[in-house]
C-alpha cells in the first residue's frame, strides 16, 4: 500500500502549539485547491513518487523523533493517508495532520492532532471551506486562519465568534499573517496587506480568542528554502 510522496525531512516545527519542537515531516503530493498565497506550489503541482507505507515509516525512524507531521499539498486527498496515520499512532508516534479544510476530517483518527486551515477570502478558495469539520474537532485539534487584509481578519473573527469553535482553546486557534516567503502577489489582488503591528493591534482591540502565529521556520531560514 503506497502514497504519492513529495518529500520527507526533519526540522523544527514552525506552526501550531508545537512550534519550536523538532519534528519529522511527511509531505504528500498534490492538492485540490489553488490558494493565491500558496507557499508550497511545488507540492501542489507534484505528482510525487509512489512509496510504500512501510518504507515511509522506515525513512522517518532514522530521525529518532516521536513527533511527526503529515502535510502537503493536501494529505487527505489520498485514501491511504488514514492508514499511514493509524500505523504511526499504533507504534507510538504523536501525529499532526495539516489539512486545508475542504475535505472531511472524520476519515482520520481523532487520536492525531488535526490542524485545520479555514480559508479566508484572499485565498480565492474560501468557498471550498467544509465548515462541518468544525463540529468534528476535539479539544486537542487546532485551527488556522491565514489572513492578508482587514476583510480576511473580519472573516476569521466572525467564524471564531459564531461557530462551535468556542470549544477550542484560544491557544489552539491561530491567526497567521500572509507574508514571509509567500508567493502571494498583493498587487495582483489590489489588497492592503495588514502589517504585523496592525494585525496585533486588531487582535488586542477585539480581545479575540485566538493566537497570533508566525511561521517560525520562515524566520529561522530563508523563506524559500525547502526541507525546513
Amino acid at each position: 500500500m503506497s502514497l504519492n510522496l513529495c518529500e520527507i525531512f526533519y526540522s523544527i516545527q514552525g506552526e501550531s502549539t508545537f512550534a519550536g519542537l523538532p519534528c519529522a515531516f511527511i509531505r504528500l503530493a498534490g492538492c485540490n485547491l489553488n490558494c493565491s498565497w500558496c507557499d508550497t506550489i511545488y507540492a501542489r503541482d507534484d505528482i510525487g513518487l509512489s512509496v510504500e507505507i512501510d518504507e515511509i515509516i522506515s525513512k522517518i525512524e532514522v530521525f529518532d523523533s516521536k513527533l511527526v507531521e503529515i502535510t502537503g499539498g493536501e494529505p487527505l486527498m489520498q485514501k491511504e493517508t488514514p492508514i499511514l496515520i493509524e500505523q504511526l499512532l499504533n507504534i507510538g508516534y504523536q501525529v499532526l495532520v495539516e489539512t486545508n479544510g475542504s475535505i472531511n476530517i472524520n476519515t482520520i483518527s481523532n487520536r492525531c492532532v488535526r490542524v485545520v486551515d479555514i480559508k479566508c477570502p484572499s485565498s480565492n478558495e474560501s468557498d471550498k471551506n467544509l465548515l462541518t469539520n468544525i463540529d468534528m474537532l476535539t479539544d486537542q485539534d487546532e485551527i488556522k486562519f491565514v489572513v492578508a487584509d482587514k476583510k480576511d481578519y473580519e472573516f476569521a473573527k466572525e467564524i471564531i465568534y459564531e461557530t462551535n469553535l468556542k470549544k477550542i482553546s484560544p491557544s489552539k486557534i491561530h491567526i497567521s499573517p500572509v507574508g514571509l516567503g509567500s508567493n502571494y502577489n498583493k498587487s495582483l489582488y489590489n489588497l492592503e496587506l495588514l502589517s504585523l503591528e496592525e494585525l496585533a493591534a486588531l487582535m488586542v482591540k477585539d480581545k479575540i480568542g485566538a493566537r497570533l502565529s508566525l511561521q517560525m521556520h520562515k524566520i529561522v531560514w530563508n523563506p524559500e528554502k525547502r526541507g525546513v
